[in-house]
Parts: C-alpha cells; sequence; structure tokens
C-alpha cells in the first residue's frame, strides 16, 4: 500500500485540508511532518468548520491515525488547547501520536520571535511570531529542547539553562526585554509532562511498521514549495523543507517507500507575508478574489495578498517535489469573472523568461506575461463530474493541466466537504 506525500504547490494556504479530508476515507495515517502552529488548515464538515492549526487533518477522520513527527516543532499550549477544542466538539483524539524527537517551542522562542521580527523594521520576513523560526535555529545549532526532555527533569533544567545563558543576554542587552528564568519555562513545559507521556513515541517505526502491514499512510506538509527553506523564495520562507524531501527527513521513512506526491494548487495565487509574488494584484481585481475567497489568514487572520494564476511556479513545484498529481481548489471563486489571465511566462529586464528565475533579484523584477481565458458564470458549486463543469471553466483547467506539469486530478468546487470534481483516483 502506497506512502503519499502532500504538499502546498504555491505559498500556502491552497486548501491542503480539505484535499487532506478527501484522502482520508481510503488512508490509515495522517502525519505533519513540518512546520509547527504557524499555518492552519480550515476544514468543513457539514455545517461544522474546524481550524486546525498544529494537529493533522486526519484527525478529524475516524479510524485514522494522526502522527506530529519529528520535523515538527510543537507548543505544548497550542498543542493540548486544539486536543481540548475538539474533544469538547465530540472529536476523538486518543489515537494521535507524537515523535519524542520533534522539538519544542518555549516561551523564550516566542519572545525572541517577534522582538526580533520589530528590531529589523522594514526588513522584517513576516513571521507569524510564534517561535517558530528561533526553535528551528536552536535544532540546527543543537541546543534545542525535544519532546522526550521533558519527561527528565534534570536533562530538561540543563538544557534550558544552557540555552538562556545567550538567549538573556540578546533579551536584555540588545532588545531592552527581560530575563526568562530557567525555572520557569521548566515549570510550564513540565507541566505538561503526565498528560503527553501517552502519546509519545518512536514514530519513525511506527510508521514504517504500518507501512509493512500495508497500511496507507498520508504525509501532510505545512506551508508549501515557496516557502521552503531551501527551494522557496528565500529568505521569505518557512524554517523548514515544505517540499516532499522534507517527508522523508521529516518522519523517517526512506525515499523508496512514497509511492505518490500530490501538490495542491488554487486555480489563482495567494501569499502571506512579505517577499517577492509576481503576479499580485493591487487594484479590484484583488479585492474581488480576497472577499469571494475569503482570503484571511486561519492561524493569524491576516489578509492574504491575491493574484492570479502563475504557471511557471506550478511547473517549478512539479520539478522540484517529483509531482504526480495536482489537487486544484477554489476554482468557483472565479465564477463570474469575463475574463481569467493567466501568467504563462515572465519579463525579465526585457527578456522572456518561461520559468522561475534562480535569482532572487530576477523573480523580485520579474513580471507576469499573461495569457487570457474566457470566463463563465454558471454555478459550479454543484458539479460532480467533469462534464457538470461549464466548457469554459472545462477549457481553464485543463489550460492549466497542460502548462503546469502533471495531471490535475481532483478539483475542489466549493466549500463545503464533498463539493470536489475527481478525474482520477488518487489513493
Amino acid at each position: 500500500m502506497p506512502a503519499i506525500v502532500l504538499v502546498g504547490a504555491q505559498w500556502g494556504d491552497e486548501g491542503k485540508g480539505k484535499a487532506t479530508d478527501l484522502l482520508a476515507s481510503r488512508i490509515d495515517y495522517v502525519v505533519k511532518f513540518n512546520g509547527g502552529n504557524n499555518a492552519g488548515h480550515t476544514v468543513v464538515i457539514g455545517d461544522e468548520k474546524y481550524a486546525l492549526h498544529l494537529l493533522p487533518s486526519g484527525i478529524l477522520r475516524p479510524g485514522v491515525t494522526p502522527v506530529i513527527s519529528n520535523g515538527v516543532v510543537i507548543d505544548l499550549e497550542v498543542l493540548f488547547g486544539e486536543i481540548s477544542a475538539l474533544a469538547s466538539r465530540g472529536i476523538d483524539v486518543s489515537r494521535l501520536r507524537v515523535s519524542a524527537n520533534a522539538h519544542l517551542i518555549t516561551s523564550y522562542h516566542r519572545t525572541l520571535d517577534k522582538v526580533t521580527e520589530r528590531f529589523l523594521g522594514k526588513r522584517q520576513i513576516g513571521t507569524t511570531g510564534r517561535g517558530i523560526g528561533p526553535t528551528y535555529a536552536d535544532k540546527i545549532n543543537r541546543v534545542g529542547i525535544r519532546v522526550q526532555d521533558i519527561f527528565d527533569e534534570g536533562i530538561l533544567r540543563q538544557k534550558v539553562e544552557s540555552a538562556l545563558e545567550v538567549k538573556n543576554h540578546l533579551l536584555v542587552k540588545i532588545y531592552n526585554r527581560r530575563a526568562i528564568t530557567a525555572d520557569e519555562v521548566v515549570t510550564e513545559l513540565m507541566s505538561y509532562a503526565e498528560r503527553l507521556r501517552p502519546m509519545v513515541c518512536d514514530t519513525s517505526l511506527e510508521l514504517n511498521n504500518a507501512l509493512d502491514a500495508n497500511k496507507t499512510v498520508l504525509f501532510e506538509g505545512g506551508q508549501a514549495t515557496m516557502l521552503d527553506v531551501d527551494h522557496g523564495t528565500y529568505p521569505f520562507v518557512t524554517s523548514s523543507n515544505a517540499t516532499s524531501g522534507g517527508a522523508l527527513t521529516g518522519s523517517g521513512i526512506g525515499p523508496t517507500r512514497v509511492d505518490r506526491v500530490i501538490a495542491v494548487v488554487k486555480a489563482y495565487t495567494t501569499r502571506v507575508g512579505s517577499g517577492p509574488f509576481p503576479t499580485e494584484l493591487f487594484d479590484d481585481s484583488g479585492e474581488y478574489l480576497r472577499s469571494k475567497g475569503f482570503e484571511f489568514g486561519t492561524t493569524t487572520g491576516r489578509p492574504r495578498r491575491c493574484g492570479w494564476y502563475d504557471a511557471p511556479i506550478a511547473r517549478y513545484t512539479t520539478r522540484i517535489n517529483g509531482v504526480t498529481d495536482f489537487v486544484l481548489t477554489k476554482l468557483d471563486v472565479l465564477t463570474g469573472l469575463d475574463q481569467i489571465p493567466v501568467c504563462v511566462a515572465y519579463d525579465v529586464d526585457g527578456t522572456r523568461v518561461d520559468e522561475v528565475p534562480v535569482n532572487q533579484s530576477d523573480f523580485h523584477h520579474a513580471t507576469p506575461i499573461y495569457e487570457n481565458f474566457p470566463g463563465w458564470r454558471e454555478d459550479i458549486t454543484g458539479a460532480r463530474s467533469f462534464d457538470d463543469l461549464p466548457a469554459n471553466a472545462q477549457k481553464y483547467v485543463l489550460a492549466l493541466e497542460a502548462m503546469s506539469g502533471a495531471r490535475f486530478s481532483a478539483i475542489g468546487v466549493g466549500p463545503a466537504r464533498d463539493a470536489i470534481v475527481v478525474r482520477h483516483e488518487l489513493v
């Protein structure tokens, strides 16, 4: 049975939660392999809407085992807040597995994230201020706190004291903030130990055993390809690998395990935070996409920057991730437009460029070359087969598919859980 990797094809917020939920009825495990609570999935089930930030969206499906693996950074307050919120709504959260090797976000990580971002002024990255970046930095600098550490108070205190030796100098002498004591950090983290203990295991071993037992495992990426720390629009990126390669290192499975890579892409493009965005709209069209698509962050509530579909980015995503299938979302948002522009290439200093420029400066100054497609006015939210779509909607989808480098296997046509057209089976 397959291991399936699901990633975002743009700058995040593409609707990965809906895609995961579509697949979840036929899978056994859903694994979050990167990021933290700096991104969210919104899943609509009937009249109920669930906003998930740290938990894998598969937790909403009975019988699916949700896993937070080693590549994730965990804010325990957020984790248990989400668990309590779901439990109060009748969702079974007892199946959750958490990697002993995942790193923990502490109060000093959150503080450093916020004060550093303010200190940068006009050079801000646009972080969510939730301590994600500083936690990954500590992981790479080998001074991080892992889940397993909170079960040994002596080791935990030693690691926290070591980390604070440098961090308190920064807080007090550079940022004019108060010093943080080891006692307050240790006390906070230890308060979650016994509640967390039953969830913690060797998730790499469990996932490999599941694959050996012919279980189907879905690896659900946070953020998206263009926010990947290596392959995204650096430095305006997240702090982890949000691409398919990150699923391997972030969960402890080998590359030969992966059978399919699914990328989720919007029928237009959005971005939150700073950084280049060639098709960004600053006119009524951008506001139309924002309001009709309800483009506000699940986690932050920030309005998203909006623009037209960018085919070179889709091709880049296909190449970087080895995409086998796309899930196209929010096609219904485009209903009512007379013309729908699609970026087919860029103009960089008078030269046509058909792929994403490797030079960040070129990408920042790239202007889109558009091809216009006729729109449609028919309501498509009830479509359940490709033939149900208006002719112009079909032509738009097929044109994007031809430009993007992989087949479009499913198409989201509305916010409801079942508002999706499946052209090719994904599992």
